[in-house]
């Protein structure tokens, strides 16, 4: 009986042990579903979330890295109205000929393909701004992006309208001072010659308008659309910006609920993994100790 109930404190101990060790090894407290199956469930759901919040933050990460991309575009094209304003300035200037009008003209319709090249930007295959219909420099095609691991909560961004916005109708007072994107084809814009509609893009230089056409008025709405794109840029920005920010906090208050729930506590493990280690050798003494006690007796009945 000895032996025997030896030998059962020695397996249990033994069992204990093993367990221990396992949580060591693994850093995890469940280590099989019997440890704790209610604390396992909650901790599956814990780690799906947190998952979930790691692609919400790349992809609000991407979205910004988007709309930098989209704001360096819009700098440059401010720079480009305004050097074409300054060669609209250069060349009213009653000293110089023909010839040299003609040259400022030139460069004149180069910027606006360059223009027109960078309106055509994409970003990984996604086009940076709308080419669409409408008037005005306010929102054109939205791109969504999610900031919750629920799905729920999403964000826009804007595909500004560059082009819209750089072509101004000078002569219909019950139009919006923005002219219509009427066709951004690859051949440019349509109405861009007529009385009434300027527009700074253009595919070809051949098809380009020339500095006769505008007057300084007209390059200061230019530059005011692409100051109101660049204000709607860096708005999304901010918002986008806060909204990593939220997604990172709650990922790592997630971390720390998993982590209370999953993780071992190496220090209180680390003495029970001294105490059965204790306990295993002092068990395997006594079953020695158990089964040589009937040796005693058979030598006292012999």
């Amino acid at each position: 009986m000895a032996a025997a109930r030896a030998s059962y404190q020695l397996t249990r101990n033994n069992s204990a042990l093993q367990k221990s060790l396992n949580r060591l090894s693994s850093g995890s407290r469940i280590t099989t579903p019997a440890d704790d199956a209610g604390g396992l469930a909650v901790a599956m759901k814990l780690k799906g979330s947190i998952n979930r919040l790691k692609g919400v933050e790349a992809n609000v990460g991407n979205a910004i890295s988007f709309l930098q991309v989209q704001d360096g575009i819009l700098e440059s094209s401010g720079k480009i109205v305004d050097r074409m304003a300054e060669l609209k300035s250069l060349s009213q200037d009653v000293l110089k000929n023909s010839s040299d009008i003609a040259n400022y003209n030139s460069e004149f319709k180069n910027l606006q393909v360059q223009l027109f090249q960078l309106a055509s930007s994409k970003f990984n295959g996604v086009s940076l701004f709308s080419t669409g219909n409408i008037f005005g420099v306010s929102v054109g095609s939205m791109q969504e992006i999610i900031t919750t691991a629920d799905g729920l909560t999403k964000v826009s961004i804007n595909q500004s309208l560059l082009l819209s916005a750089l072509t101004i109708n000078t002569g219909d007072s019950t139009a919006p001072s923005l002219g219509s994107a009427l066709h951004t084809s690859k051949k440019g814009f349509d109405v861009k010659t007529t009385n009434q509609v300027r527009s700074f893009a253009a595919s070809l230089s051949s098809t380009a308008i020339n500095l006769s056409f505008c007057s300084a008025a007209v390059f200061n709405k230019a530059l005011e659309n692409i100051a109101t794109l660049r204000a709607e840029n860096g708005a999304s920005v901010s918002r986008l910006q806060f909204a990593e920010e939220s997604a990172q906090q709650r990922r790592t208050n997630l971390e720390s609920a998993h982590g209370r729930i999953m993780d071992v506590d190496i220090a209180s493990e680390s003495t029970a993994l001294a105490k059965y280690s204790i306990l295993v050798q002092a068990s395997a003494s006594m079953l020695v100790q158990a089964n040589q006690s009937s040796n005693i007796t058979l030598a006292l009945l012999g």
